[in-house]
């Protein structure tokens, strides 16, 4: 068990799953394979994936339509009570959007590592090489991170579509 598994509750669990079922269906309409899911201490979750290809918009990404979303239905304190689950780990953009959400916790499957060791070597789909924690760690306040989950199906969900 790793120490990020050992943070993790069963439902933690549950919406992590549930954020790589949202980057299937992301996948499925055309788009890049990544999903997230927000969901609040009283129980409302939220869901973004991505549509950098179908919305033809670079910053299309899961994490951060999903903060667009949260933005506009949630308070502030639902927000800082929230946890985001993303399918895979947060680019330097989606980090950034979390930060200045006030989202106040982040748990995520596929390291950001484990994702460029995918993506081929000179892809237009190359990411920043920052990690959230990095990314996060330079706010002014504190956002609970926990990952990476090693769930399979994180790294399954990606199979054959980066090239």
């Amino acid at each position: 068990m790793s120490s990020a598994d050992a943070l993790l509750s069963d439902d933690d669990l549950r919406y992590l799953h549930a954020s790589i079922d949202v980057a299937a269906r992301a996948r499925a309409k055309g788009n890049h394979p990544f999903g997230a899911l927000l969901v609040t201490e009283d129980g409302i979750v939220l869901e973004g994936e991505n549509t950098v290809v179908t919305e033809k918009d670079p910053t299309g990404h899961a994490e951060t339509n999903l903060v667009r979303i949260a933005g506009r239905e949630l308070s502030e304190a639902q927000l800082a009570g929230s946890t985001m689950y993303a399918s895979t780990e947060p680019c330097a953009m989606c980090a950034g959007a979390t930060y200045w959400s006030g989202i106040g916790r982040l748990v995520f499957a596929l390291a950001g590592t484990d994702l460029a060791a995918i993506v081929p070597v000179g892809s237009a789909d190359q990411t920043i090489k920052m990690p959230s924690r990095e990314v996060l760690a330079r706010g002014q306040r504190q956002v609970e991170v926990v990952g990476p989950v090693g769930l399979q199906e994180a790294r399954d969900v990606h199979a054959d579509f980066w090239h």
